[in-house]
């Protein structure tokens, strides 16, 4: 982790506070259990990282700058010990251990879409160590990025599955270091659901780079895969149509609106960072979805320009991101489609311009 430019860490997960809530006031203890164990050690990892950073952490030695990565899986053996033993260095061939591998194969996939199409060497530009710890606590229903490395729980079976299976889980929270080594999104408001948001466009992004796909075949589902059998829905968030990833009488309805009319005004999750994301998510699907192709090539282009460009304020609004990406769309694609389809979109949401 480095405390250095002002990139403060911040703690991030790809479960939603709200929806740990929920489970964790089940009459079932099965269900109730782990969510509560997993809100009480999300608070607890939350204050570390406040902690560490007014104490000021020892830097992160950074690899020379390479087109390879420099990845390291550990194992926290069930327990709450940061980073673990080491089981997987990189380089060396998949062992027996499904988590383990992965976890090596979904930060190579990330590193791997920064790298080939938007030249980042790692998470920050300069080819910065990957680290990820596996089988973390016991039942642990989430993944988080805590400011210097992953950390995958196996979720509790009944409602969660093992977090390393969805790889825009693992994309996802290693974009939140790419936003803490760039625009650094302060963590609460509008701002904190553009970083939820930049994180789910490039986590779908990985994915969707992995598996070759159009923005016309992708699915547009944050965790897909990740929710249990018995649980009635298909993912934590869907960027297509927010709002109905899940309806589950445990979870109960995916709460995400899908434009400013139905924006949530909440204190609750840094004021409703997970939830109000989905107004932007959908504001880049409709304009993948116009422009066509591989979304990564022209509409990614355009946001991951505007992530790094400097000139998003830390407390940038939703109309400050999209005067933004209108701008980035003309500067690299001229007056033509791309343009019109990033104002389209943005208008169809509710999101004023500038």
């Amino acid at each position: 982790m480095t405390t250095t430019g002002g990139h403060e860490p911040v703690f991030c997960t790809i479960v939603p506070p709200h929806l740990l809530d929920k489970l964790a006031r089940d009459p079932d203890p099965a269900l109730s259990g782990p969510a509560r164990r997993s809100l009480e050690r999300d608070a607890f990892e939350r204050t570390r990282r406040r902690l560490t950073t007014v104490i000021g952490a020892q830097a992160a030695a950074a690899a020379a700058d390479g087109d390879q990565p420099d990845r390291t899986i550990f194992d926290a053996g069930h327990t709450q010990n940061l980073p673990g033993r080491k089981v997987r260095a990189e380089g060396s061939e998949p062992g027996s251990d499904a988590t383990v591998n992965r976890a090596y194969a979904g930060l190579g996939a990330t590193f791997e879409l920064y790298l080939k199409v938007y030249g980042r060497h790692s998470i920050d530009g300069q080819g910065l160590p990957l680290k990820a710890t596996v089988h973390f606590d016991k039942d642990y229903d989430n993944a988080f990025w805590n400011g210097e490395q992953m950390v995958f729980g196996d979720g509790d079976g009944e409602i969660f599955l093992d977090f390393t299976i969805p790889v825009d889980v693992i994309g996802h929270e290693l974009t939140h270091g790419v936003t803490q080594y760039t625009a650094n999104l302060a963590y609460f408001g509008q701002s904190g659901a553009l970083n939820e948001s930049l994180s789910d466009v490039f986590g779908s992004l990985i994915k969707q780079y992995t598996l070759r796909q159009t923005a016309a075949d992708a699915d547009w589902l944050i965790g897909a895969g990740l929710l249990a059998p018995r649980v009635q829905g298909q993912a934590l968030r869907s960027m297509k149509a927010p709002g109905t990833a899940y309806d589950d009488d445990v979870l109960g309805k995916d709460p995400q609106p899908a434009d400013m009319q139905h924006y949530v005004h909440t204190g609750r999750d840094n004021g409703g960072v997970h939830i109000n994301s989905g107004i932007p998510n959908h504001a880049f699907y409709i304009a993948a979805t116009a422009i066509g192709g591989y979304a990564w090539e022209k509409t990614g282009q355009i946001w991951y320009d505007v992530l790094t460009g400097g000139k998003l304020k830390e407390d940038a609004q939703f109309a400050d991101f999209a005067t933004l990406t209108v701008k980035a769309a003309r500067e690299r694609f001229g007056a033509g489609g791309e343009l019109q389809a990033v104002e389209k979109a943005w208008e169809e949401v509710g999101v004023e311009t500038l």
